[in-house]
């Protein structure tokens, strides 16, 4: 069974870095482009946010006793396969896996408008994954 108040902590930490990323409506591609503090709080926010994700699945994979994933890009797939997540969304959540491994691995070549696109245009798969994980979690609320 899985841990619930664990699972709900890591959910609302992920709905607040995503709405403190749709609060900064402040930072134009003009200001992101040019300063340093802006790009690292964008960097930083979507990289915790993304780790909160993995997070959320390695829990659901460990404590349901799924396969266990060779890659973050498989973490997804796994709640995938146990249909946690909806086979037509893979893809978003791949791409979020490839992000952060940007991110973490290859900071100097990170293209300032690929991370400003995600910070404009993708908050909406977090919230996404937020919605499947909140399913989830009612279903085994159903099944106690």
């Amino acid at each position: 069974m899985t841990d619930r108040i664990l699972l709900e902590r890591l959910l609302s930490d992920i709905k607040s870095n995503i709405r403190d990323l749709r609060e900064a409506s402040d930072i134009t591609w003009e200001i992101y482009h040019t300063d340093k503090r802006a790009r690292r709080f964008v960097e930083r926010t979507l990289h915790i946010t993304i780790e909160a994700c993995l997070d959320t699945a390695h829990h659901i994979i460990s404590d349901e006793q799924f396969r266990e994933p060779s890659s973050y890009r498989e973490t997804f797939a796994i709640l995938s396969e146990n249909s946690i997540l909806a086979p037509e969304d893979l893809e978003r959540f791949h791409k979020m896996a490839s992000f952060r491994n940007l991110l973490v691995h290859y900071y100097e070549r990170i293209d300032d408008s690929i991370v400003y696109g995600i910070f404009r245009n993708s908050l909406g798969d977090f919230e996404l994954f937020v919605e499947r994980i909140t399913a989830y979690l009612a279903k085994q609320e159903e099944i106690k």
